[in-house]
């Protein structure tokens, strides 16, 4: 068997699959599950920076333009079932059952009061911190550098409270992608995680209302995130993690292929079960095997665009005949 051992945030883990966020990660089971079948850390289910604040008393209204009317009554109902306590003692009961990193999760859009959790999820055991970040760049009168700005704002509004590693996960949104997420990893952060995955709208046109839709990934998402992991992976000071459309081994090969230290999955647990952990790290121990790498590091990164004999392949986005393969 070969060695799959590798780092998250700076943390020694045993395989580089990692269980992203998700209703799954929302049970001390499940995660002594994964634990079993070979994963690398879990990173919990979110909290999210409305709910956090709506338990420390603060207003709705108060910090944010972006809620909309019926949010106070959503949020009230929903941290019936979801409080933060419950959370901290997910945290706790975690860490008593697993040896594997349990990382604590928060969806954010400011660097608000909600950030002074850190030391709550600190206290409680947790072994470093996910910060969810999505900035929808829709406000009219924001520009694009003030955007940005928010990034760094919560970044370093939760390193001045928390002493545990930050990871964040972030959008495609941004005018210059790759200038801003070197610029990140400059803050001292440990990982960058590329992409977050928004709710789409959808429309029932029978009802003729705004759904939500798209809720899973799909297999071909994985072309984003594969392409922007390759241009940035060796020119970060920190790691990168891959997220959306690995749905098998042999995404999560391509990811490491391009210079992801970790992959995360989340959609191909609901569609295929929590034994896909299993399949998805078969299928990479095989495939070393073939490949005669007996370590990670042995080929992490081969295919990046530094790396590869034919970068164009990363850079072009227009349709053409020699890179679509089709007539």
């Amino acid at each position: 068997m070969a060695n799959l051992s590798t780092t998250y945030m700076g943390l020694n883990i045993k395989s580089p699959l990692i269980i992203g966020s998700s209703g799954f990660t929302n049970s001390v089971e499940n995660i002594v599950k994964f634990e079993k079948l070979g994963a690398g850390a879990v990173i919990l289910k979110s909290l999210f920076e409305e709910q956090i604040m709506h338990e420390a008393n603060f207003s709705l209204n108060q910090n944010s333009a972006n809620y909309y009317p019926e949010a106070e009554d959503y949020i009230r109902n929903y941290t019936k079932q979801n409080s933060v306590q419950n959370y901290l003692e997910l945290i706790k009961d975690a860490k008593s059952k697993v040896a594997i990193p349990i990382i604590a999760s928060i969806n954010c859009s400011s660097a608000n009061e909600w950030t002074s959790f850190a030391k709550s999820i600190e206290a409680a055991g947790a072994d470093g911190i996910e910060l969810n970040i999505f900035v929808l760049p829709s406000d009219f009168n924001k520009s694009g550098k003030e955007n940005e700005q928010i990034y760094f704002d919560i970044v370093n509004k939760v390193k001045s409270v928390s002493n545990l590693p930050l990871s964040i996960k972030v959008s495609y949104h941004f005018s210059s992608l790759a200038s801003t997420i070197e610029k990140l990893s400059w803050t001292g952060i440990k990982s960058i995680t590329l992409f977050n995955r928004f709710f789409s709208p959808d429309i029932d046109i029978k009802k003729m209302e705004v759904k939500p839709s798209f809720v899973l990934s799909k297999a071909e998402d994985i072309g984003i995130s594969l392409r922007w992991i390759a241009l940035l992976s060796s020119h970060l000071r920190c790691e990168l993690s891959a997220s959306t459309g690995v749905h098998n081994g042999e995404a999560l090969i391509k990811q490491l292929l391009v210079g992801a230290q970790t992959v995360q999955i989340a959609s191909v647990l609901y569609k295929d079960g929590i034994e896909s952990v299993l399949t998805i790290l078969e299928t990479l121990n095989k495939w070393m095997d073939e490949k005669g790498f007996v370590d990670i590091s042995s080929f992490r990164g081969k295919l990046s665009i530094d790396k590869t004999t034919n970068p164009g392949a990363y850079e072009r986005v227009q349709f053409m005949k020699h890179f679509a393969g089709i007539e």
